[in-house]
């Protein structure tokens, strides 16, 4: 396929480092969302409401952007690459100490620490392949980068059904499943180099504190926090809640929930690539806005589809419009930053916008409720007023597409 051709021309290295960078962005999903397949098995467990449990989730993203601040300047100073490796050996250590939680407080101090953690990754990865890569490449990668979350989630379905259904396991067993990321680091240190352009910066000068390096730039970190939160409340609207929506409201069981969540994972795949690649013909801002209007005839599929076949396809086309918008947000924040903070501004705005959406699945647990357990109704109207904001504020942005990095322009 022609749209794939940007990758068949990257050279081994770059294909290992943009590899690596999405398989970080799984693994880092993969285990952010095994926490919510479980939540009414914690609830049910710990004798406590829903809703408490939906505090880890909450907890995890306002844990995020200190994450971010703190992995990405180190990343800005140390290197992309080991600061990733130790990032991901860290939050996946993390996880595997949510299996050994003996109450719902510890439970949730290590989903807040496993947030630091977690919040680390996205920017490192996405800065060290999106500056590995030729610019006409962005687009694709982004995409493929970004395509990553879906994948984890998939990958949190598959596990979620293989230790309920198929082994008969507690959650307990999923977070120490959960530890197998640590298994990247392995490949990060065999494989994968440097970024060229964060070496080439190591070159030239003295190095800027982050103050300085903002100077001029603050205005713009602004609007990157409120796109990311907009952002952030689309994917989480959409996502957190749906597998309890399936099994409190709609009575569904293990395996048709993981069906139709494996579902809604491949439309985000698709999505996600499509409008990556369609993003450098068209440009960033005109392919999220275009995908975040487009989300809204596919919201009554999806909560209110009447029918398994009807609710399948909703979840799918949903969520290539929810993840194809997210499929330009690498390159696209990447594209904003300075050369001198890249590490740490499109991670750190995304975080900031996370920590702003963090009461997503909270608050939608509380409407629903309140409203008699009609998740259906909740998750729709949620969806349809983030939709129309996201649109809203990628027209307001500036348009950066092809933008170049390094000083030297390359």
């Amino acid at each position: 396929m022609a749209w794939l051709s940007p990758l068949r021309e990257l050279d081994a290295s770059q294909r290992h480092t943009v590899f690596a960078s999405f398989l970080g962005w799984t693994l880092d999903a993969f285990d952010f969302f095994l926490l919510v397949f479980v939540l009414g098995n914690i609830a049910d467990d710990f004798h406590v409401h829903k809703t408490e449990v939906t505090l880890g989730i909450l907890l995890t993203l306002a844990a995020r952007p200190i994450g971010a601040l703190l992995f990405g300047r180190l990343a800005d100073r140390f290197g992309r690459r080991p600061v990733l490796m130790v990032d991901v050996l860290l939050f996946s250590v993390l996880e595997l100490a949510c299996a050994f939680a003996p109450t719902l407080t510890v439970l949730l101090v290590l989903r807040f620490a496993f947030g630091i953690a977690m919040g680390g990754e996205w920017g490192i990865g996405a800065s060290l392949a999106l500056e590995s890569v030729p610019v006409k490449s962005r687009g694709l990668v982004s995409g493929l980068l970004q395509s990553g979350y879906p994948c984890g989630y998939f990958l949190g379905a598959v596990a979620y059904w293989v230790v309920f259904d198929v082994l008969g396991l507690g959650w307990r067993a999923m977070f120490v499943v959960g530890v197998l990321p640590a298994l990247l680091v392995l490949y990060l240190r065999s494989k994968v180099p440097e970024s060229p352009i964060w070496q080439a910066s190591q070159a030239g000068g003295e190095r800027r504190n982050l103050l300085d390096s903002m100077q001029g730039h603050w205005k713009r970190l602004l609007y990157m926090m409120l796109l990311m939160m907009a952002f952030n409340m689309f994917s989480h609207g959409s996502q957190d809640m749906y597998p309890t929506f399936l099994k409190s409201q709609l009575h569904l069981g293990v395996g048709t929930v993981t069906v139709l969540t494996m579902l809604l994972n491949a439309g985000a795949i698709v999505g996600g690539l499509s409008f990556g690649a369609w993003s450098e013909k068209v440009g960033r801002r005109r392919g999220m806005i275009v995908a975040a209007l487009l989300a809204l005839p596919c919201i009554p599929l999806w909560t209110h589809g009447g029918s398994l076949m009807l609710l399948g396809l909703g979840a799918f086309l949903i969520q290539v419009m929810v993840q194809g918008a997210w499929g330009i947000v690498p390159t696209y924040l990447n594209e904003l930053s300075p050369d001198e903070v890249r590490g740490t501004l499109p991670g750190f705005a995304y975080q900031l916008g996370n920590l702003l959406a963090a009461s997503t699945a909270t608050a939608q647990s509380w409407l629903a409720d309140r409203s008699g357990g009609n998740y259906a109704l909740v998750m729709a109207s949620w969806m349809a007023v983030v939709a129309v904001l996201l649109a809203l504020l990628a027209w307001l942005g500036p348009e950066v597409r092809g933008t170049r990095f390094g000083k030297a322009g390359s």
